[in-house]
């Protein structure tokens, strides 16, 4: 047989094989995460994702057959980019709130979370006397917390100014050296937050607990399903387990 004759059938053959999907190059989501959002989402020491989430859907993206890249960006312009088609899903510790959902859709839930302040431990009191004794409270823009702490801080007998930061780390290198008297934040990253330092957690919000959740476009129903069932496969998994140990995940 010659050569060329061998060439173009297996030419045609590699069409074929194309054609039907048995040979087909892996599809690469583009998950968007936190620059400061540990244990989560970050961007670590040599500039690479990391984190809780980071870790997670790497497993899910190994187990349903396709890559993905995680792309850090400011929190309060994420859920634009996604719409924007910038980036696929996100998965960094982000509460599935009502709110949200009018513009994304959600997975199923993963975790749960209450909101909570962390301060110095020369600051003394509970979180009342914090919040109404002129103090000043950082917190992330663009989160929840952020907005429940700008209500609160016009009703009657509350006395603090919130400062927003970019990042929940962020907030936390100005509450050592003063520029803030406490850091508002959800519980995991407190715990994250507060390891080998004088913190301590002064009080929770009066916020209903939340969830975490992965989002998505509304228009991109087969990928939420594609990663609902990651997600079940990892919460099953005895991986899930040795994932919250390592970032210590409560």
């Amino acid at each position: 047989m010659g050569k060329k004759l061998i060439a173009g059938i297996f030419g045609l053959m590699l069409t074929l094989m194309l054609a039907s999907g048995a040979i087909a190059a892996d599809k690469v989501y583009v998950n968007g995460i936190d620059f400061g959002f540990p244990p989560f989402g970050y961007v670590d020491k040599h500039g690479d994702p990391a984190g809780f989430d980071v870790d997670a859907v790497n497993w899910i993206a190994d187990k349903m057959g396709f890559e993905v890249r995680h792309q850090p960006m400011d929190w309060d312009g994420i859920i634009p980019a996604l719409n924007a088609g910038k980036l696929d899903f996100i998965a960094c510790g982000m509460s599935a709130t009502k709110e949200r959902a009018k513009v994304v859709d959600f997975t199923i839930p993963y975790y749960e979370v209450t909101q909570v302040l962390v301060v110095r431990d020369n600051i003394k009191g509970d979180l009342e006397n914090f919040l109404t004794s002129g103090k000043t409270v950082g917190v992330q823009r663009g989160t929840n917390t952020a907005a429940y702490l700008d209500a609160l801080s016009k009703k009657d007998g509350m006395d603090f100014t919130v400062k927003k930061y970019d990042s929940t780390d962020l907030s936390m290198q100005d509450l050592p050296i003063g520029r803030i008297d406490g850091s508002a934040m959800d519980s995991t990253i407190a715990y994250e937050m507060m390891k080998d330092q004088p913190y301590r957690i002064c009080g929770t919000f009066d916020l209903e607990s939340e969830v975490y959740s992965y989002a998505v476009r509304k228009t991109d129903g087969d990928l939420r399903e594609k990663l609902n069932e990651g997600l079940k496969l990892l919460m099953a998994d005895p991986y899930w387990k040795e994932l919250k140990a390592k970032w210590n995940i409560h």
